[in-house]
């Protein structure tokens, strides 16, 4: 199971009990992670992240500009400021400041997650972090 639905579901589970920040970290070794990480703040921008990510999930890797407008069409996005933003790398600051705060805490997997410090990489299940959750706070 991808990260995304169980990241949502969590979310739903403890509503105003826990914070959900998500960084970016585009693989340099992978065609199209940087300008997939722009399309889904792109998307953000338009309230339809989720959406985005998630359909990125199933689609990869067919990730290029070409896909990623027709992905944008798909969701109803306003395509011309979508592609606006990929063209002029709108979210290009946010991108290049969480890869160096990834690499000033030497990450190199995703997804990794962090619950009250306590580091968790790669997707798990939803019970496996609601029990971690749980624990933290003192459920």
């Amino acid at each position: 199971m991808a990260a995304g639905p169980v990241v949502k579901q969590i979310i739903e589970s403890y509503p105003g009990k826990i914070r959900l920040v998500i960084k970016n970290y585009p693989y340099k070794y992978r065609d199209f992670s940087r300008l997939a990480a722009e399309a889904t703040l792109a998307a953000g921008d338009q309230g339809k992240y989720w959406q985005m990510h998630d359909l990125l999930l199933v689609r990869s890797p067919d990730l290029d500009r070409q896909h990623l407008i027709s992905y944008a069409q798909e969701l109803g996005l306003d395509v011309a400021k979508f592609t606006e933003a990929l063209d002029t790398k709108k979210h290009d600051d946010k991108i290049n400041g969480d890869l160096k705060l990834a690499e000033s805490m030497d990450l190199y997997n995703t997804p990794t997650f962090y619950i009250n410090g306590i580091q968790v990489i790669g997707e798990r299940s939803f019970d496996f972090f609601k029990t971690l959750i749980d624990k933290e706070l003192g459920l």
